[in-house]
């Protein structure tokens, strides 16, 4: 498994090159930003990570949460497509194969089977783009009132019938509800990618990587279990290069399975 992190994790107030070198040397592989709408930017981080020597593991879709699949308004979908457009041109342009996508929210006026069915219609309009393209979508667990069991969750990939739809799966967003080593298992390799986080159940809040209630040595074997070997990526505070190396040698040790 390689070790990456978002994008925001790193120092904001460093130059793109500088950020990315600093991601390197302290044991990053990779970087997954957010969606950019200009393709300059595009072409900039390209060349940034290439120089610096770090992937791109990933690209988080930006457009999901203003606009949701799930929306009974047709230009609010709509909007939400040509993001994700967007950022499967981004991850193209990139050199990376996946592009993280919220598929729906649940709320007072959009049902769970409004957000089932109309986020499936959305995503099987996509799904040509992405073969072209040759990105696959994977949707992830958040806290959106949607897919709030493994089985479901296993249920709704396996609808589309598609390679190009798979699981952005993230272990802390789930210690409200369950136990991720659970998921990992059911979902097994529908997952394209893994995000990384910890989460205290008393607290109820997020805290750095083996602080949290999240059993990380069942969580490595779970993912030994089902031969995941893809990217595992940071989703946390960032900082300064003593925050990043914390993080990174956090992530070390989860790998070793400690």
């Amino acid at each position: 498994m390689k070790k990456a992190c978002c994008l925001g994790v790193l120092p904001r107030e460093m130059e793109l090159e500088a950020r990315l070198a600093l991601a390197k040397q302290v044991g990053f592989d990779a970087v997954e930003p957010n969606t950019m709408t200009r393709k300059r930017d595009v072409t900039a981080l390209g060349k940034a990570a290439a120089n610096a020597g770090v992937e791109i593991a990933s690209v988080m879709n930006s457009a999901h949460w203003g606009f949701p699949l799930s929306s009974p308004k047709q230009s609010d979908v709509a909007k939400s497509i040509k993001g994700m457009v967007t950022s499967m041109e981004n991850a193209a342009a990139l050199g990376t194969d996946c592009v993280l996508l919220v598929p729906a929210v649940v709320n007072e006026t959009v049902t769970y089977e409004d957000a089932w069915k109309r986020s499936r219609a959305a995503i099987r309009k996509m799904l040509p783009t992405a073969k072209k393209l040759g990105v696959v979508i994977a949707v992830e667990n958040v806290w959106n009132k949607f897919l709030l069991s493994p089985l479901e969750f296993k249920a709704y990939v396996d609808s589309f019938k598609s390679p190009w739809l798979k699981a952005y799966f993230d272990v802390g967003n789930i210690l409200l509800y369950g136990y991720p080593q659970h998921w990992i298992r059911t979902l097994g390799r529908r997952i394209k990618r893994v995000h990384l986080k910890d989460f205290d159940v008393s607290t109820k809040q997020f805290v750095p990587l083996r602080e949290g209630s999240l059993n990380w040595p069942a969580v490595r074997e779970a993912l030994a279990a089902v031969r995941y070997s893809g990217y595992l990526t940071a989703e946390v505070r960032g900082g300064d290069e003593a925050v990043l190396r914390s993080i990174s040698g956090a992530m070390d040790k989860i790998i070793a399975g400690e």
